[in-house]
């Protein structure tokens, strides 16, 4: 029976509601009922656009028509063969696109294996693995994980030390998270500098986070100003313009880590010698995909362990994400969201996306 309306891209520019089968689990898998998903205004307007250079991840990876959305939050409503009953009734987010329903990978509620290295059952992809949601947070808020799978792996791979300044350029979901997480690391200050007045008031309050329009202020004598000449120890590139790299590492301290967050669009023209070598500067990169695949006694902090943090932080006040809700929905209203979205994003956030009968 068709009772299963799904996000699809047929082609670039255009969005469209397909009502399609409702999926059967497989051996292994869990039907999920969606109750929330969460637009990404990154890299699903990218894959909407189009419009990738020759050769690149993107032309390889896109493929049209393109079923988007990689934050869902439902609860299990069936299960495939071979998986535990307890799934059933869980609540789970995972990486299922924009649909009522989808199919994900089943694993045991709890924790992913003992930390002894004795494996519960053999590990598939974390991108297709059910999250358990084990911590009352409401599903809006929930529907972040992957926001926060991403960021907290950045914030890792960069080594923000306590005590560290930090200069975010972008300030969309990454970007306020990114701030938000540095700020749990003990960095001080944080440096949140966007062309977007809304966005820059969506920072946490607090004294340790400062504000910069780089429209309307100079970035670097701010930079200088709060950091007493030193620069930032740490920058963190979130806006994904390529153009915009270089002169983000101007606020760079020499031997100061550059973390590209985001997930540039096009080629950038970048000096190495005296961007890179002369300074000595370390530049990281920070995908989701570096995650490890498995955990271990020296880095435990899969995919999924994050999402378990994520929820606990959020279920804890720790992490604040009512603020960066922008926009709330029901599904049937997703193709004028994308539009809205590719005419103008600047006073958009979290877009979200609601699945309940």
């Amino acid at each position: 029976m068709n009772d299963n309306p799904t996000v699809v891209f047929p082609e670039p520019g255009r969005v469209v509601i397909e009502n399609k089968p409702c999926p059967s689990p497989k051996t292994g898998e869990l039907l999920v009922e969606t109750h929330r998903t969460l637009i990404s205004t990154g890299t699903e307007l990218t894959m909407l656009s189009g419009n990738f250079q020759q050769g690149s991840f993107w032309e390889s990876y896109v493929r049209y028509p393109v079923l988007p959305g990689y934050c869902n939050v439902g609860t299990v409503v069936g299960l495939g063969p071979e998986v535990d009953k307890k799934w059933l009734g869980q609540r789970v987010a995972s990486y299922g696109n924009h649909a009522r329903y989808v199919t994900v990978r089943a694993y045991p509620c709890g924790s992913q294996t003992n930390l002894d290295g004795q494996l519960a059952i053999s590990i598939p992809s974390p991108w297709v693995l059910a999250r358990p949601i084990l911590r009352d947070v409401p599903d809006e808020h929930a529907i972040f994980f992957t926001i926060g799978e991403i960021v907290m792996n950045g914030v890792r791979r960069a080594n923000v030390r306590w005590g560290e300044s930090v200069v975010v350029y972008g300030l969309g979901l990454l970007g306020q998270l990114t701030v938000q997480m540095c700020l749990m690391a003990g960095a001080r200050p944080i440096i949140g500098v966007d062309i977007s007045e809304s966005r820059l008031q969506c920072l946490p309050d607090n004294p340790a986070v400062i504000r910069v329009n780089a429209k309307s202020s100079d970035v670097s004598a701010v930079v200088d100003r709060v950091t007493r000449s030193r620069k930032a120890d740490v920058v963190f590139e979130v806006t994904g313009n390529p153009g915009a790299i270089p002169q983000e590492f101007g606020v760079l301290r020499n031997q100061g880590r550059f973390v590209v967050l985001s997930s540039p669009k096009g080629e950038t023209q970048f000096d190495f010698n005296d961007l890179c070598n002369v300074p000595s500067h370390t530049i990281i990169g920070a995908h989701n995909f570096s995650h490890p695949s498995e955990p271990t006694l020296d880095n435990p902090w899969t995919n999924l362990r994050d999402a378990e943090l994520f929820f606990d932080l959020v279920a804890d006040g720790a992490v604040q994400l009512e603020p960066l809700i922008s926009h709330r929905e029901r599904y049937d209203k997703a193709a004028e969201l994308y539009q809205m979205l590719v005419s103008d994003r600047s006073n958009a956030m979290g877009v979200v996306l609601d699945w309940t009968r």
